[in-house]
């Protein structure tokens, strides 16, 4: 196996910019409802990226639509992608995806990147995924420094919609999934720096629930309530979660209700489910169905939204190969490379929908994201950025099975 010291050592001397780089970038809150944020956010990527002399898009995203609380239909924008592409003449690519997006809305007090005293970095987004980014833009900008650069075309995708299920996004990760042969993807590390190998599929899922308002004093009787109707829904919906090995059905939110002198006409269920293979999503979806057509009493509706977003994501022969690869990869930079299943989705589920095989969680090393004590550890980002230039380099080789 040859190895290109002169590009890990270039790495490797950035080590303390690429850490900086992404301590930078947290400082945006960039939530994925904060519109404002998310562009100075898209700003200042193009700039970071620019240097590597891509061909730059800006990608404007279909608007999405929500259920609000009164449960009607909301539009809202569905924000801007960046896609950067290099030879676009090359037939040998590889895509590289990820989200500036993070689940901290603008009015979170969880807004600096400060050090700990374990030697961690806790951050909004330092591990999920701006240190991830940053790690990206290493590894390419080694990768484009060297002679042999040329041997290979590749994409970039990053997102302002990857915590909120891609809506926007999904299908340009598929176009762009089906024009290349290798997916890389920068969510961070699992617990102890394994990488995801078979990933759940998930999907939202909104009831709508419709009854009668009337005064409870003047006439309770020819009221429709529509809390306590969604209180049997929820009861039928959770009971699925006893159903089938492989299915998880959470019961996230209930919006409705109002004056306690009212009857109830509008709530709302919000549920997200998990499913481990095609046929537990077949099943879940067939049963989430039935419940929500079964008749309720007169002056009574329900009306469900949503569906399957992300679908499973195995770990079949072809990753397999590929993780062992991969393996083989960290072994000649001291790295001992572990993998193992996660309940968590990401845009590799999306890669691998469309044909893709993918490794995607090659960001930080971290945890507890999704909460004011994520955390990333400083000297992963130069194991994680010479790892994915290695990478870069097997690919050009036609050194990867299973891509």
């Amino acid at each position: 196996m040859t190895i290109d010291r002169a590009m890990l050592d270039a790495i490797g001397a950035c080590g303390d910019a690429i850490v900086t780089r992404a301590v930078d970038w947290c400082a945006t809150q960039s939530g994925s409802h904060n519109a404002d944020g998310l562009a100075q956010m898209l700003d200042q990527l193009a700039a970071a990226f620019a240097p590597l002399g891509a061909t730059a898009a800006r990608v404007p995203l279909a608007d999405r639509v929500e259920i609000a609380a009164d449960g009607e239909e909301r539009s809202h924008p569905g924000g801007t992608a960046l896609h950067l592409r290099v030879r676009p003449e090359a037939t040998r690519r590889v895509l590289l995806t990820g989200h500036y997006d993070t689940v901290y809305p603008s009015d979170s007090p969880f807004r600096e990147v400060t050090p700990r005293g374990d030697g961690t970095l806790n951050g909004p987004g330092i591990a999920d995924m701006k240190g991830g980014l940053s790690v990206m833009l290493a590894a390419l900008t080694a990768w484009e420094a060297r002679l042999d650069a040329a041997a290979i075309g590749w994409d970039v995708l990053l997102s302002p919609d990857e915590e909120i299920g891609s809506p926007g996004s999904a299908p340009h990760l598929a176009r762009l999934a089906r024009q290349a042969q290798l997916g890389l993807t920068y969510e961070p590390a699992l617990a102890g720096g394994s990488l995801a190998s078979a990933r759940m599929g998930s999907g939202n899922f909104h009831l709508v629930v419709r009854g009668r308002a009337t005064h409870v004093g003047r006439d309770f009787a020819g009221g429709r309530n529509a809390v306590v109707a969604a209180a049997g829904l929820v009861a039928a919906l959770d009971a699925l979660n006893a159903g089938r090995d492989g299915v998880r059905l959470n019961i996230a939110r209930i919006d409705g209700g109002g004056p306690l002198n009212m009857v109830p006409d509008v709530a709302v269920i919000r549920f997200n489910i998990r499913v481990g293979d095609a046929a537990d999503a077949t099943w879940t979806q067939t049963e989430i169905a039935r419940i929500a057509a079964a008749p309720l009493r007169d002056g009574l509706t329900a009306q469900l939204y949503g569906g399957l977003t992300r679908p499973p994501k195995p770990f079949g022969p072809d990753q397999q190969a590929l993780f062992a690869a991969v393996a083989d990869l960290g072994a000649t930079l001291g790295q001992t490379i572990r993998w193992q299943p996660s309940g968590g989705v990401c845009e590799g589920n999306n890669l691998h929908a469309a044909g893709l095989p993918s490794i995607d969680t090659l960001g930080v090393c971290g945890g507890d994201i999704h909460s004011p004590r994520e955390f990333a550890w400083p000297a992963s980002f130069v194991e994680r950025a010479q790892l994915s230039a290695l990478i870069l380099a097997a690919f050009a080789r036609a050194d990867l099975p299973g891509a």
